[in-house]
C-alpha cells in the first residue's frame, strides 16, 4: 500500500476516510475542517502554501445495473445555492440567435463555424447547448465530445428549443450528471468556503432529486452509500 502524506494522515485523524455514517451536518463540518488543514513546513527554505478553496463533492453509490439502458441515470440539476463557479457555455444555434445566446452567457455561439472550430481541437468550454435544429450538424462531433461528457443531449437538458434559457441556467451553475460504470453519481455541491447551511441545501437537493429518479427496473436497495469529500480530502460517509 502506498504511503500517505502528512496532510492526509492529519485528515484521517480528524475523522476522514471512515465508513461509519454520520449526519449531513457532521459530514459537512468534517469536510470543511479537513479542507482547511495545512502542513507545517519547518525545514530551511520551505515556503508556506496557501490553502485552496476546495470543491466539495458528493458521490452516491446506487443499486442499479449500469449495463442496462433502462437503469442508467442522466440529467441536470440547478442547485439552490449554486456551485461557486461560472461555467463556460457554448451554443449551437442559427445565426439569428447568436447575439441573444452570447448575451445570456455563452462564450461562443454559432453553427458550422463553431463545429469546425471544435473539429480543429478547441475544447475550452464546460457545457455545449444545442437547438434541436442543429443536431444534424452537431452529431458529427459525437466522437470528440462524447468521451468528455460534453455532447449535447435531450436527457441532460442540453438539446432544447429554449436555448437561451438553457444557456443562462448552465452558465449560472446548472450541472449535468450521469452514472459511471460502477453505478455511482458524482457531483460538486459547492466550495469549502460556503456556509454549512448552503452546502446542506445543495446536498439535500441532490439526494432528493436522484432518489426521485429511481428506475422502475432497479431492484433492492437503491441508495446504497453516500459520501462527501473535498477535492483533496478523504471522504466521509453520510447517513442515507
Amino acid at each position: 500500500m502506498a504511503q500517505r502524506g502528512v496532510l492526509y494522515q492529519k485528515q484521517v485523524e480528524s475523522g476522514g476516510g471512515s465508513k461509519d455514517p454520520v449526519s449531513i451536518d457532521e459530514g459537512i463540518e468534517r469536510v470543511k475542517q479537513m479542507a482547511s488543514m495545512g502542513v507545517d513546513r519547518k525545514y530551511k527554505g520551505a515556503k508556506k502554501r496557501k490553502t485552496k478553496d476546495q470543491t466539495v463533492e458528493i458521490c452516491m453509490h446506487l443499486g442499479i445495473d449500469a449495463r442496462q439502458a433502462d437503469q442508467m441515470l442522466r440529467g441536470a440539476i440547478s442547485l439552490p445555492r449554486g456551485i461557486g463557479k461560472d461555467r463556460k457555455v457554448i451554443a449551437f444555434c442559427d445565426d439569428n440567435m447568436i447575439e441573444e445566446a452570447k448575451a445570456a452567457g455563452a462564450i461562443e455561439a454559432g453553427s458550422d463555424e463553431l463545429v469546425k472550430k471544435i473539429e480543429g481541437g478547441w475544447m475550452d468550454f464546460d457545457v455545449a447547448i444545442a437547438h434541436p435544429s442543429m443536431m444534424g450538424r452537431v452529431g458529427k462531433l459525437g466522437r470528440v465530445l462524447g468521451p468528455q461528457g460534453k455532447m449535447p443531449s435531450p436527457k441532460a437538458g442540453t438539446v432544447t428549443p429554449e436555448l437561451v434559457q438553457a444557456v443562462k441556467d448552465f452558465a449560472a451553475g446548472r450541472i449535468e450528471f450521469r452514472n459511471d460504470a460502477g453505478g455511482n453519481i458524482h457531483m460538486p455541491v459547492g466550495k469549502a468556503s460556503f456556509s454549512s447551511e448552503a452546502l446542506k441545501e445543495n446536498i439535500e437537493a441532490i439526494i432528493a432529486h436522484i432518489t426521485k429518479l429511481k428506475p422502475a427496473a432497479a431492484k433492492g436497495t437503491y441508495v446504497k452509500r453516500i459520501s462527501l469529500s473535498g477535492s483533496q480530502t478523504p471522504s466521509v460517509t453520510l447517513t442515507p
